[in-house]
């Protein structure tokens, strides 16, 4: 159902999304190095790129600096004329779950902690967004995907404006009040890529979140491009260009912990928010703290690991064909883990992917997803085929970014795959998607 949204006040747009950082990486023609998607077979192989290195997969060690590449904006292509057409409306698909889904977003201080990205004592701070199923969506707006003040820059930094698109409002009504006859509810974390934006997780943490789960998802403030907090303040990316990639794990995997803690707060029935803003109703009664998972895309993927090595509270975990760096995935890991691939990158080419396949003594899972590229497990898979033409840019370009399926196709069959092993690891459903091949969804490979 299409819902109209009233004219919300600014600091409420900003803290239902709570970033400006999207449009750089998403509004951009060449946003991660290439990688053309290969076919798979029965036992699919792959030879691509690094998610957080332009080099091909290698062994890395810890002393190897972090490479800014992962999502990085290209230069604006030429805009098509558009003169006397209406707006582009760009869009993710909806969520197929049963459930509405209500959303808001919270600003989080940790004052046990120093921001490891700023000069001083200042606490770490960070913006989160919470997804969750609804009992009713009426009279509560639909968040849009960014804050509409900042759109208007970004779109024009990237060649477009806005007479030409339109950006997406999510399914996430803000503040609707949580649907408290399905009892406690699993809790999902998502971390997201190098210098990226939680945004980019939005198609599956609202599909997850309709399917009755409740999903945080992270802004790893000064690591990402830009986060906005209360107040339109924005805080950019500060991280030194010699950073290396298992210290920003960390500092990643401590802002999961603490945001768990928060969590346990919410939980409490108290209310962890800087600011005091209002919380959904029926929340505390049903975060479910002894069910939680976590999936990431790209090194948010990696920080899966390294999170669950911090913190025993996560229960399972899911990587979206993101590298690991550190002694991380040298370490056993005695819970569920799932490595989701593309079509150019599983264990056989990735020495960080096997090492950590050999450490994890609970049930483990390594499938692949045919035609898909790395960008695909983001919301760019959807957005960016969406205003490509507008840009300049080919359908030869954009499938060297995102491979050759359907852009719908590969984030329903995400959706279907990460839905089967969360409901079967925090939920004891079991779903046979997971023992082997599907007619159902051939472009899903197991890799052995």
């Amino acid at each position: 159902m299409h819902h109209r949204r009233p004219r919300p006040r600014r600091r409420l747009i900003a803290r239902a999304v709570g970033t400006t950082g999207l449009l750089a990486i998403v509004l951009g023609a060449g946003v991660a190095p290439a990688m053309a998607a290969g076919k798979t077979s029965g036992k699919p192989t792959a030879s691509g790129f690094s998610p957080d290195d332009d080099t091909p997969w290698a062994p890395q060690n810890d002393e190897a600096p972090l490479q800014h590449q992962a999502v990085k904006p290209a230069t604006p292509g030429v805009t098509a004329h558009r003169v006397g057409m209406a707006p582009q409306q760009l869009s993710i698909p909806a969520p197929t779950g049963q459930y509405g889904v209500g959303t808001f977003s919270m600003h989080l201080v940790d004052k046990s902690r120093t921001d490891p990205y700023v000069p001083g004592t200042r606490p770490r701070e960070i913006m989160v967004s919470v997804w969750y199923p609804a009992s009713s969506t009426s009279g509560h707006y639909a968040a849009p995907y960014m804050p509409s003040l900042s759109g208007a820059d970004f779109l024009a930094s990237r060649g477009l404006n806005t007479q030409e698109v339109t950006l997406p409002t999510t399914a996430g009504h803000v503040l609707a009040p949580v649907d408290t006859k399905l009892g406690k509810l699993p809790v999902l974390l998502y971390s997201t890529g190098l210098h990226s934006d939680r945004s980019m997780g939005t198609a599956l943490a609202e599909d997850m979140a309709s399917r009755g789960y409740i999903v945080v998802t992270v802004d790893h403030t000064h690591d990402a491009n830009e986060v906005q907090f209360p107040g339109s303040r924005v805080e950019v990316d500060t991280m030194p260009s010699n950073a290396h990639s298992s210290d920003t794990l960390a500092v990643r995997a401590a802002d999961i912990r603490f945001v768990i803690n928060q969590l346990q707060t919410i939980a409490n029935g108290g209310n962890p928010d800087a600011d005091h803003a209002t919380l959904p109703k029926g929340l505390a009664g049903a975060v479910d703290m002894s069910h939680i998972g976590m999936f990431g895309w790209s090194l948010g993927g990696a920080a899966v690991d390294t999170a669950m090595q911090l913190d025993s509270r996560i229960k399972a975990g899911a990587d979206l064909d993101g590298q690991f760096f550190g002694s991380a995935p040298s370490k056993n890991l005695n819970r569920p883990f799932l490595l989701f691939s593309s079509a150019t990158h599983n264990r056989n080419d990735d020495s960080s992917w096997r090492t950590l396949w050999s450490h994890l003594t609970g049930y483990h899972l390594d499938i692949q997803l045919a035609g898909a590229a790395h960008l695909s497990f983001s919301d760019n898979e959807a957005l960016v085929p969406e205003y490509a033409r507008l840009t300049g840019e080919s359908p030869y370009q954009v499938q060297q970014q995102f491979g050759t399926i359907d852009p719908d196709r590969a984030i329903q069959v995400q959706r279907v795959y990460l839905a089967a092993f969360f409901d079967q690891e925090l939920r004891g459903h079991h779903s046979t998607l997971l023992d082997g091949p599907s007619k159902t969804y051939p472009e899903i490979g197991f890799v052995h």
